[in-house]
C-alpha cells in the first residue's frame, strides 16, 4: 500500500492578508459607507448625514442598507454596536 499525502497546513492565521497586516473586519466596507458609518455611530439623522456628505438622503440610507446586507445586520442598532466593537468609533 502507497501512502497518501496530505498538503501541510499553512502556518499563517486565516485572517492576516499578505501584507501582514490583521484585516479589520470593516474593511470590507469602502471608504464611504465607513464615514456614513461613523456619523451614523455619531447619532446623526439620514438628513444631516446627506447634507455633510454632500449626498441625497436615498443615497445615505443605500449606503446604510447595503452595510447591513453586506454584515449581516438587521437593524441600525446593530450596525452601531458593530461601529464600536471593531474600533470604527468610540463608545
Amino acid at each position: 500500500m502507497s501512502a497518501i499525502s496530505t498538503p501541510a497546513p499553512s502556518l499563517a492565521p486565516a485572517s492576516v492578508p499578505v501584507s501582514g497586516r490583521p484585516q479589520m473586519p470593516f474593511d470590507e466596507l469602502t471608504e464611504r459607507e465607513r464615514g456614513v458609518l461613523r456619523l451614523i455611530a455619531e447619532g446623526r439623522r439620514m438628513k444631516e448625514i446627506a447634507a455633510i456628505l454632500d449626498l441625497s438622503t436615498r443615497t445615505v440610507e443605500t449606503h446604510k442598507y447595503e452595510m447591513m446586507r453586506s454584515l449581516g445586520l438587521e437593524s441600525t442598532a446593530e450596525l452601531v454596536r458593530y461601529a464600536i466593537q471593531t474600533g470604527l468609533v468610540e463608545s
